[in-house]
């Protein structure tokens, strides 16, 4: 099943990925290159050099998932970063609009009361 919510942290990784690789190559950019842990639950977002393709490495109750999503046509529109950092962490709300290929600068937010947990 789909089990992604917007409790769980995601983390994009700023290199294109060869999407050849899968679950242990994937761990492993996780922790060389991004210096996170993939068994802490979080969620690591992979993205190829001509944006087409997009992998999803997460870690749950009782092993590796990967979600894999190849656009026929389009390409995804990647967020600013730092292009120095290891790691740039998203929220699920932008990771969903560059699933459904919603661009977020074009899009006017509504006033919403926001829950802060710290």
């Amino acid at each position: 099943m789909f089990n992604l919510n917007e409790s769980m942290n995601y983390y994009l990784c700023p290199l294109p990925t060869d999407m050849r690789k899968s679950f242990y190559t994937l761990s492993g950019v996780v922790a060389d290159y991004m210096q996170q842990n993939v068994k802490d639950g979080d969620v690591f977002i992979f993205i190829n050099r001509t944006c087409t393709s997009m992998k999803i490495l997460h870690m749950e109750y009782g092993g590796l998932v990967i979600y894999h999503k190849k656009l026929e046509s389009g390409t995804f529109k990647l967020p600013l970063y730092d292009e120095e950092s290891h790691v740039f962490r998203m929220t699920w709300q932008s990771l969903m609009l560059m699933v459904q290929g919603i661009d977020a600068d074009k899009v006017t937010r509504r006033k919403r009361f926001e829950l802060c947990l710290k």
